[in-house]
């Protein structure tokens, strides 16, 4: 099987792949969540001419410098004045509070001279000055929020101004995590002599956090087809079997053979891409299936430009793969015939993005990613390129 360019793996990868179903949540629990529906606002804001400012509800024909206004009431937020407005009055108004009939402006009161029960204005006014007229945020029936949003802070405060209790959004996917491999122990263990540590089982988990997924770890399986089997067997109803280690061409890499065995349809296994060139993609009853390679590094890169995206198409949002503009802050050597994930660290300075290479691209080092904020795309036969020209980088974070 030759090698699949980076670009068409991902489009065959979401190929087929249909927003999850939605389900209702109370606002208060949905934040981080994503839209299924768009939402109309169930009112109108605010709901009256309201007041921008302290000071005084008046009829701006009635303000001339010196010329005093009875004040006939107050007005609130939450207790308007009941009355109307008439010729020659003004009612004390606080921020917020309904403007009363008959009113059509504000004299704010560093304007006005407060002489018992009346005041005598500094400045004169303009029709609607400091008013904001009824619906003016929105109106009853608008839609303000479409489906595919995220549930941010922001989008969060303005469906409960709208008085939306209630949302549809979009059901997290279901990522199910399997890490491979005798050489590897849980975290906290105490390894042997010719063990690691296992990270990409957490790291996936995290990714898939951000993405907003929802990740389910299946710990690690043994360098045996029944063993992987097994694991395989416990991810039943997961969206997503995420799968790392064993998926290239050893006698030890038994993850196809196992996955084979209970009914994966394979599209296929690699990709011309560094880190990450044993990348297995199938379907297996119902799950799309990601084989990753286990170097820490590949795993993770390849999380990115694959299972984001995946996450993202289920959720019934975009996931941006285009990469941003840099300037190079090192020499580059040509590429070979696999579109290149270079770690580099991405700095702003004089209003460009500068990116520099770490010299180090071993796809066993995380320190070097954890690093990193960026990765280069150095795209298959790149020729040799100076410091100073422009790359396209893929931006990580800070």
């Amino acid at each position: 099987m030759s090698l699949v360019p980076v670009k068409d793996a991902l489009a065959r990868l979401l190929s087929g792949v249909d927003p999850l179903a939605a389900e209702m949540l109370p606002l208060a629990a949905a934040a981080g969540r994503v839209l299924a529906s768009d939402v109309a606002a169930a009112r109108t804001q605010p709901p009256f001419p309201a007041s921008a400012m302290d000071g005084y509800a008046v009829r701006a024909a009635d303000v001339a410098i010196d010329v005093p206004l009875a004040v006939v009431g107050a007005s609130r937020a939450g207790e308007r004045f009941r009355g109307t407005l008439g010729p020659g009055e003004a009612v004390r108004i606080f921020t917020g509070a309904p403007v009363p009939p008959g009113a059509d402006a504000i004299l704010i009161q560093e304007d006005a001279v407060a002489d018992g029960d009346r005041i005598l204005p500094k400045e004169t006014v303009s029709p609607g000055q400091f008013v904001r007229p009824a619906g003016l945020d929105f109106t009853e029936g608008q839609v303000l929020l479409h489906a595919g949003r995220l549930l941010d802070p922001r989008a969060i405060a303005l469906a409960a101004a709208m008085n939306r209790p209630t949302v549809a959004v979009r059901r997290r996917p279901v990522v199910a995590i399997l890490g491979t491999g005798d050489e590897l122990v849980p975290l906290g263990s105490a390894p042997g002599p010719d063990q690691i540590v296992s990270s990409n089982n957490l790291g996936l988990a995290a990714l898939v956090r951000e993405a907003g997924g929802e990740p389910v770890d299946l710990g690690i399986a043994a360098d045996t087809i029944e063993s992987i089997a097994d694991a395989v067997d416990r991810a039943t109803g997961a969206d997503i079997l995420v799968i790392t280690g064993g998926a290239s061409v050893g006698e030890h890499d038994l993850v196809q053979p196992a996955l084979v065995g209970r009914g994966m349809a394979l599209d296929f296994w690699k990709i011309a891409m560094r880190p990450g060139k044993p990348l297995m993609v199938g379907r297996l009853q119902g799950m799309r299936v990601l084989g990753l390679p286990g170097n820490p590094v590949s795993t993770l890169v390849c999380g990115h430009i694959f299972l984001k995206p995946l996450i993202a198409a289920m959720l019934g949002t975009a996931f941006d793969t285009e990469p941003e503009t840099a300037v190079l802050g090192a020499d580059m050597k040509a590429n070979d015939r696999r579109q290149d994930y270079v770690r580099a660290r991405v700095e702003r300075r004089d209003g460009k993005h500068v990116a520099t290479p770490y010299s180090r691209q071993d796809s066993s080092m995380l320190a070097t990613l954890a690093a990193a904020n960026g990765l280069i795309v150095r795209p298959p036969f790149a020729p040799a390129i100076e410091a100073g020209s422009d790359v396209p980088v893929l931006l990580l974070g800070s």
